[in-house]
């Protein structure tokens, strides 16, 4: 598993942590890139507008995610750049009780609930 926080440490912080959790905080600005990294299954609570490529083991993806939105993560192995002329800041709450490698079969970003 490749951390965030241990990969992109500039950019990912811990803000929160117990057994059941971890809240960790992105930010970055346009242009920046981040390297490969992993996350578990975690809810995202967008911040600030963003526009971003992502590129994983299924591929790649271009998001677009507004202001406020609150949306599922499957868990996932991903590197992302900001691709727009806004900072990204974002919230996520990673779940321990699951595994922290992707799932190829699964779409890359976030998701609305199902």
């Amino acid at each position: 598993m490749d951390d965030p926080t241990e990969t992109d440490p500039t950019k990912y912080h811990t803000v929160f942590e117990n057994d059941r959790v971890r809240v960790l905080e992105y930010r970055d600005e346009p242009g920046e890139s981040t390297h490969p990294h992993s996350h578990p299954d975690s809810v995202m609570v967008t911040l600030s507008s963003f526009d971003r490529r992502l590129i994983g083991e299924g591929g790649e993806a271009k998001v677009r995610i507004e202001t406020g939105a609150v949306r599922w993560l499957d868990a996932q192995t991903h590197s992302g750049h900001n691709i727009g002329s806004t900072a990204t800041h974002v919230i996520f709450v990673e779940l321990k009780d699951q595994q922290r490698t992707g799932d190829s079969a699964r779409p890359l970003g976030p998701r609305t609930a199902e």
